[in-house]
């Protein structure tokens, strides 16, 4: 078993020799067809000495035939090798300068040592510092852990090719010329592409068995397994784009052959559905083709797009679409909305929104600052509770937290994957509406590197103390409309305008600070994204990672006061 050490050595140029070696050979082989054709028995010799020399020139052909697979094989395995040692060298570089680059370095033995660790932390920012160095030393740990298991399945797949030729266990397929030997023996010398870590995998473990993987490799698995990828976290955004949009196209055909089987159940049946569970089923199928219609149609519009994330595996459609590229941006947002939201009623509605959103935080940064990107995300990504007399009396109602905590499991993944799956962190920012800033409060309890997190009309984060939530001292703010009931719900924690340390953006009518142009108040539960309102302002900045901008609320929830910007 190879060491890290081990890894750090290892080079694709020997193996580029050995296979133009091989080449040269497998050239020369080939190149004797004609010659070997030209020495068969003339025609009109017979007798028993004819069919001698036939016999023996058959056996040379054929022994000539297995040859030139063996070495086609050889050389097949040795070149694909060196290709996946290219991967492997891009993954150990990778992994080098993530941790150089953090004070932290990795040993031979694989071991991350914290060798540089900040030497003058301000008290305020303990915890934080903390909090970031426990994360990345956990992403070089999962990362290490994925180049050997890449080593270790590299060294085996071209020792079992080159065990097979030594032992004569490579054959030519029955071919019958050289030329169909040399491809035979080709297809037997491929290496098989290592599958993702079992499970879901940490957003660590799945950046870093990416990163080992060729050019050649990951189109394959875009290719031939999206569904490996299109909903691993810690796997670029672009990959993942590119793989469920494919799933999109093959689920879609999926589900169309099922609707139209379990129609054809209930139109034999004489009492259609009254006895089975056909017609619910029906119903589901058909709710998710409706799910993948409204995700087309929204990944259709105008402007970039990417297919974050997309699951027909639950009751109901869970999908992630984004604006902008979440690979590049410099500041990512990622929107979780509450009560009711699924993906057809939803979707397009929220995805406009975040188009909204993301170019008025790019404004902003342009007035500001000098320019960025941003990009915005509207996650849909877990059972949020509905309002159906099933969902009500479930455990998925929306007077528990059941669903809350579930879509925390998926959020927290799925948050710190953002960051991971970059060479560069992005400024995160994380929004959460109603219920879903009750999901959002639950995922913050873990560390996701959220370095601003925006609550909005909530019944409660998931906490009564904001210390439990792992965001930057002075990076978590509090939207309350005025008569938004929801907002002092207190169900799933104390209200939030309640919480010392929390921040407290307006969302009354106000005058823009920059233009002094009017922003819009808004009122009650639903309207808090508004295009051109105050809140909608705040959020904006906040993305932006201009909070010292945000037009500051009235504390306790009222949120109809205006006061000047507040400075963090």
């Amino acid at each position: 078993m190879a060491t890290y050490g081990d890894v750090r050595q290892w080079r694709p140029d020997p193996l580029d020799e050995a296979e133009q070696e091989l080449k040269r050979r497998s050239d020369t082989l080939l190149g004797l067809s004609d010659e070997f054709a030209a020495t068969g028995t003339p025609a009109e010799w017979a007798g028993d000495a004819a069919d001698s020399a036939k016999g023996k020139h058959k056996a040379i052909i054929d022994r000539m035939e297995h040859l030139v697979a063996e070495v086609s094989a050889a050389r097949s395995a040795i070149g694909r090798t060196a290709d996946a040692v290219i991967g492997l060298g891009h993954a150990v570089k990778e992994v080098d300068g993530l941790a150089s680059a953090n004070g932290f370095a990795i040993g031979d033995d694989g071991s991350v040592k914290d060798v540089a660790p900040p030497r003058t932390v301000p008290a305020e920012q303990e915890d934080e510092v903390r909090r970031e160095r426990e994360r990345i030393r956990a992403e070089l740990v999962d990362r290490v852990e994925q180049i050997l298991r890449r080593a270790d399945d590299i060294d085996s797949d071209l020792a079992g090719v080159l065990g097979k030729v030594a032992s004569g266990q490579i054959g030519d397929d029955g071919a019958t010329t050289l030329a169909a030997a040399a491809e035979a023996g080709q297809r037997q010398g491929v290496l098989s592409v290592l599958e993702p870590p079992s499970g879901k995998g940490t957003p660590g473990d799945n950046a870093g068995w990416w990163d080992t993987l060729s050019d050649e490799e990951r189109k394959y698995v875009i290719t031939n397994h999206p569904e490996w990828i299109g909903n691993r976290d810690g796997v670029p955004f672009t990959a993942r784009d590119e793989a469920n949009r494919a799933l999109l196209v093959s689920e879609k055909e999926r589900l169309q052959e099922e609707a139209r089987r379990l129609q054809a159940d209930l139109d034999d049946n004489l009492f259609g559905g009254v006895f089975t569970d056909t017609d619910d089923k029906l119903d589901r199928v058909k709710e998710k083709l409706e799910s993948i219609k409204a995700i087309e149609e929204t990944l259709a519009r105008p402007g970039e797009r990417q297919l974050l994330l997309f699951n027909t595996d639950s009751e109901r459609a869970e999908a992630a679409i984004a604006n902008g590229n979440v690979d590049t941006a410099d500041h990512v947002s990622v929107f979780v909305p509450g009560l009711t939201s699924n993906v057809p009623d939803s979707m397009a509605g929220y995805d406009s929104n975040m188009d909204h959103l993301q170019k008025r935080a790019e404004d902003e940064l342009n007035r500001y600052g000098d320019g960025g990107t941003v990009a915005t995300v509207t996650w849909i990504g877990y059972q949020a509770p509905q309002l159906t007399l099933g969902s009500l009396f479930s455990d998925n109602s929306v007077a528990l937290d059941s669903a809350a905590k579930a879509g925390a499991e998926k959020l927290t993944p799925f948050l710190q994957g953002i960051d991971t799956a970059r060479d560069t962190d992005a400024h995160l920012t994380a929004l959460g509406h109603s219920y879903g800033s009750t999901t959002t409060g639950f995922a913050l309890q873990n560390n996701t590197g959220v370095d601003d997190a925006v609550f909005f009309g909530s019944p409660g984060i998931g906490t009564d103390d904001l210390e439990d939530v792992k965001v930057p001292d002075g990076h978590s703010t509090y939207i309350e409309a005025k008569n938004d009931a929801v907002g002092d719900l207190r169900r799933f924690g104390i209200d939030p305008s309640h919480m010392d340390g929390m921040q407290y953006g307006s969302s009354a009518e106000s005058r823009h600070p920059g233009d002094g142009h009017v922003l819009t108040g808004v009122t009650g539960h639903t309207s808090y994204l508004d295009d051109g309102s105050t809140s909608q302002y705040n959020m904006a900045v906040i993305t932006a990672g201009l909070s010292d901008r945000v037009v500051e609320g009235a504390e306790k929830g009222f949120g109809d006061t205006l006061t000047e910007p507040f400075s963090d």
